[in-house]
């Protein structure tokens, strides 16, 4: 998914959507703890983390943990830490394309293939942008649904924010039929996030140790 530009009459909108008190419903667009994110992410040049998923699908499931970095514009790389596929890894400097390597005996063979080939995607099809932080918070603000905020609990001792998106059309959107994401009181950035079709959880992924303005150069994307 692309990183979401906003214009200044949908910044004015979104502003006045973050103006209703924490708790309160509403159409999609924006809450409190989304425009603190957006807030800090503008004064952010690089992060890295790490990604722990659960994917399901059909009776199908898969646990990755992944390395990821990422620097603005729109530079990103991947390496599966474990779980299926570990050792591949994989860098996106926007577009289309993908360069990457298998793990194992392969890891050494570098090829390009394209953002949604299988070889570059996890079981349910997320692309690399798909897991940058940014992304993950832009689906909230522009899937159409009923958006709500309201505490979220501890986390790992990380007070939290939840926001929990009830998604309107879940046939346009993979069946995905309510999507839940916390996000921390102290760095405003995601901790945790779960995805639901039906009562079934289908996606499961957690936001470990990061890191902001590390100091990451175009050179850490080779493409």
């Amino acid at each position: 998914m692309r990183i979401v530009l906003r214009t200044a009459v949908a910044a004015l909108a979104i502003a006045a959507l973050g103006a209703a008190l924490p708790g309160t419903a509403r159409a999609s667009g924006s809450t409190p703890a989304l425009l603190a994110f957006d807030r800090t992410f503008s004064g952010v040049h690089d992060y890295t983390y790490r990604l722990r998923a659960h994917e399901v699908k059909g009776s199908a499931t898969q646990d990755r943990v992944y390395q990821y970095s990422f620097m603005k514009p729109h530079f990103a790389k991947t390496l599966i830490l474990s779980g299926d596929g570990q050792g591949s890894g994989g860098v996106w400097a926007g577009g289309d394309q993908v360069s990457g390597h298998q793990g194992g005996f392969l890891a050494g063979i570098h090829l390009k293939v394209g953002l949604h080939d299988s070889r570059a995607t996890s079981l349910r099809g997320y692309t690399i942008p798909d897991g940058l932080l940014q992304n993950i918070v832009a689906k909230y603000q522009t899937i159409p649904g009923q958006l709500s905020q309201g505490p979220g609990g501890d986390i790992g001792g990380t007070p939290t924010t939840r926001v929990v998106l009830k998604v309107a059309d879940p046939a346009a959107n993979s069946g995905v039929t309510m999507m839940i994401l916390y996000l921390s009181q102290k760095t405003k950035f995601p901790v945790r996030e779960i995805w639901y079709k039906g009562s079934r959880s289908i996606l499961d992924q957690s936001f470990l140790d990061l890191h902001t303005n590390v100091g990451l150069t175009q050179n850490d994307f080779p493409f």
